[in-house]
C-alpha cells in the first residue's frame, strides 16, 4: 500500500445514499488509505458530527489523526495533498488544475441543483429544469472533450479531481431518470459522457460506491414521505 495510515489515523462521517460522501471514499480509494466509514442516520446529526463540523452541521466530514476536514471538495483537495504518494486526484498543470475547479463548482452550484427537483416536477416546470440539465450536460460534454483530450476520464488516463466531483452524481442522475421517466445521459446528445459513466463506476476506486439506482429511489420516496408527514402534522 502506498501510505502508513492505519483505520484508527482516518475516518469518514458519512451516509450512503451522499454523493459528497461518495467523493471523499472515491478520493481515498485512489490514493489506497485505509479508512473507518462512520455512518449518520438520514434526518438526523450524531453528536460526532455537531462537534466535528459546527459550522454547516452536514456530511462529509474527514477526521484525520483527530481533526476534522468538512466540504466534500475541500475533503478531495486535501486528501490529495496529505496522501502525495499516491495517483494526483488534481492537475498538475496549473491551468488545467484551475478548469478543474471551476467545473466542479459548476457541477455543484448549476447542475445538481436543477437535477434535484425533476423526479417530483409536473408539466412546463419539468420541462424547463429537464431543458436546463440537459444543456448543462452538452457543456460538460465538451469540457469532457477538452479535459480528456482524447482518454477515458476528464483527468486522462485516470480518474481525477472532476471525476471525482461529477461522477459522484451519477447514482442520482440515473435514479432522477427513472423517477421523472427522462432521459438525461444521451448518446446521441453526450455519447462522451455515456462512455466515461461506464469506466467511471466500473474503476477500481469507485466499485461498490455508486449506490443501485432502485436502492436510491426506495431512499427518496422514504425521504419525500418523511417530509410530506412532517410538514402536515
Amino acid at each position: 500500500m502506498a501510505n502508513t495510515s492505519s483505520t484508527h489515523d482516518v475516518k469518514v462521517l458519512g451516509a450512503w445514499p451522499s454523493p459528497f460522501v461518495i467523493r471523499a471514499r472515491i478520493a481515498l480509494n485512489i490514493k489506497s488509505v485505509e479508512y473507518e466509514f462512520l455512518a449518520e442516520t438520514p434526518g438526523s446529526k450524531s453528536q460526532l458530527l455537531l462537534q466535528s463540523n459546527p459550522v454547516h452541521k452536514k456530511i462529509p466530514v474527514l477526521i484525520h489523526r483527530g481533526k476534522p476536514i468538512a466540504e466534500s471538495l475541500v475533503i478531495v483537495q486535501y486528501i490529495d495533498e496529505v496522501w502525495s504518494s499516491g495517483p494526483s486526484i488534481l492537475p498538475s498543470d496549473p491551468y488545467d488544475r484551475a478548469i478543474a475547479r471551476f467545473w466542479a463548482a459548476y457541477v455543484d452550484d448549476k447542475f445538481f441543483p436543477s437535477l434535484r427537483p425533476i423526479k417530483s416536477a409536473q408539466g412546463e416546470e419539468k420541462a424547463a429544469l429537464v431543458k436546463q440539465v440537459n444543456e448543462g450536460l452538452v457543456l460538460l460534454e465538451e469540457a469532457f472533450q477538452k479535459s480528456s483530450k482524447g482518454k477515458a476520464f476528464f483527468g486522462g488516463d485516470r480518474i481525477g479531481y472532476l471525476d471525482v466531483a461529477f461522477g459522484s452524481m451519477l447514482g442520482w442522475l440515473r435514479a432522477t431518470e427513472k423517477m421523472g421517466e427522462v432521459k438525461l445521459l444521451d448518446e446521441a446528445k453526450t455519447p462522451g459522457l455515456v462512455q466515461w459513466a461506464e469506466s467511471f463506476c466500473a474503476d477500481g476506486a469507485v466499485k461498490g460506491l455508486i449506490p443501485d439506482t432502485e436502492k436510491i429511489v426506495e431512499f427518496a420516496k422514504l425521504i419525500a414521505a418523511r417530509m410530506k408527514g412532517s410538514g402536515s402534522s
